[in-house]
């Protein structure tokens, strides 16, 4: 069909998504906050906003993406002119989570689209409403034959799970990552996997502490912590705890007053289940701030944990919630046993005035991405891939990457028929030394 192959076509619907979203961006925000009381701001800056750019970005620069990549010939195939093909993969199954249930459905969307693929989108289950506006969208801009979006729960993934797709892009848990590269794997289906981990930050002695407090809280609470690479746990220098302590409590406080249940700018967790696993975390925990729940409303506070166990449970998986554990090291060898003990986290974030130290943590470190000085913003250029490695994801995305993600790169040589070079061909003899020499110059 014409959407696969040429790109003025997508780039027409992709203008077309753009203004449908617009028209659509309150009942977004709207949707955003009855699934789980996601704060306006939040969803504009976290989710409509940033697919909006996503898409201007893409509509501006598809022709561009889209167009054969020359490359120099090889000296053995002279003469000829060598190319690569930006070929669509075909049918494409994208997962999306419930945490930005908007952005990580509808960005993966755009890339797929804009490299000339069919796609299935599943919503999370645990989003409704939100679910319910992205097949408002879709069902406006595409035929069904080009995108679809099929809603359900874990019953519906499963079945799209056992068919096969020519590429399937997932958002989620690292446990269900492992479910669906298992089913990919029987077809040798190429995956995106977007998963998470134990992402730790470092708060080195020589930093600026409030600054670094004010950075953390927001990079933590955002989404009350329900956010891939929010910093997962602290490890701070002992000369400088109490002071961070007194920071962060703070921050907490001017960011969401002294009772967070009241502020219009705290989401909830997303469901009971969720809210029950968060709330066994801080059992039996030293808490030093927060710790107040709310089982009727999915609600738990922002915590702040003070030297949990490193078996403890909070310590054992992602926390993926408003907790933030902190644990105080006075040897750099001390955090470096809690980091290494856990699987490649997604990010990293290590706080220091000290930069040329800093630079040393983050290259001796495996991790998906990360940042020096602040948290979770490198996910906003689109320059910078983003991407886990080892049990935090395979594959990365955003930018001109999203776009390369769905693409199959086709190899091309135009080998000319003006001049045919007989030194390949058999018989051979006389003309090995020639070859070896000539291949010296290569």
């Amino acid at each position: 069909m014409e959407y696969k192959t040429s790109s003025s076509y997508r780039k027409e619907k992709l203008k077309h998504l753009l203004n449908v979203i617009i028209k659509h961006e309150e009942k977004i925000i709207s949707s955003l906050y009855h699934d789980f009381k996601k704060p306006e701001f939040e969803a504009v800056i976290t989710e409509t906003s940033y697919v909006i750019s996503d898409l201007k970005n893409t509509i501006k620069n598809i022709d561009r993406w889209a167009k054969p990549k020359w490359v120099l010939p090889s000296i053995l195939n002279f003469p000829s002119s060598d190319y690569i093909i930006n070929e669509p993969y075909g049918k494409v199954l994208i997962i999306a989570p419930w945490n930005y249930p908007y952005q990580l459905a509808l960005c993966p969307l755009i890339a797929a689209v804009a490299a000339g693929n069919q796609v299935v989108i599943k919503p999370s289950e645990l989003t409704p409403n939100t679910a319910a506006i992205i097949s408002k969208i879709v069902s406006e801009v595409f035929d069904k034959e080009h995108v679809e979006v099929i809603e359900g729960g874990i019953e519906i993934s499963e079945k799209l799970l056992a068919q096969r797709w020519d590429y399937i892009f997932f958002t989620g848990s690292v446990a269900v990552g492992k479910i669906v590269a298992k089913a990919a794997a029987k077809h040798l289906t190429p995956i995106t996997l977007e998963l998470g981990g134990k992402n730790p930050c470092i708060v080195d002695e020589n930093c600026n502490i409030k600054l670094s407090a004010k950075r953390i809280v927001w990079g933590k609470f955002i989404n009350a912590g329900q956010t891939c690479i929010a910093p997962d746990y602290l490890v701070v220098n002992a000369k400088v705890k109490q002071r961070l302590i007194d920071c962060l409590i703070e921050e907490i406080r001017l960011a969401y007053g002294e009772n967070p249940e009241n502020s219009k700018d705290y989401p909830r967790i997303i469901n009971a289940k969720n809210w029950k696993r968060l709330a066994s975390f801080i059992e039996n925990e030293t808490i030093i701030w927060g710790g107040k729940t709310n089982e009727s409303d999915n609600y738990i506070a922002p915590t702040l944990l003070v030297e949990p166990s490193i078996d403890s449970l909070v310590m054992q998986d992602e926390i993926f919630g408003p907790i933030l554990p902190i644990i105080s090291y006075k040897e750099e060898s001390e955090f470096e046993k809690i980091i290494s003990k856990y699987e490649k986290p997604l990010a990293l974030y290590v706080f220091s005035n000290n930069i040329k130290w800093a630079k040393n943590i983050v290259k001796k470190y495996a991790f998906g991405g990360g940042c020096i000085n602040d948290t979770v913003i490198h996910f906003s250029n689109k320059r910078l891939p983003f991407g886990g490695v080892g049990h935090s994801g395979v594959g990365a995305y955003h930018g001109q990457l999203s776009f390369e993600t769905f693409s199959h790169k086709k190899s091309i040589v135009n080998k000319s028929t003006w001049l045919d070079l007989p030194m390949r061909y058999a018989p051979y003899r006389e003309k090995l030394k020639m070859l070896k020499k000539l291949l010296k110059w290569m």
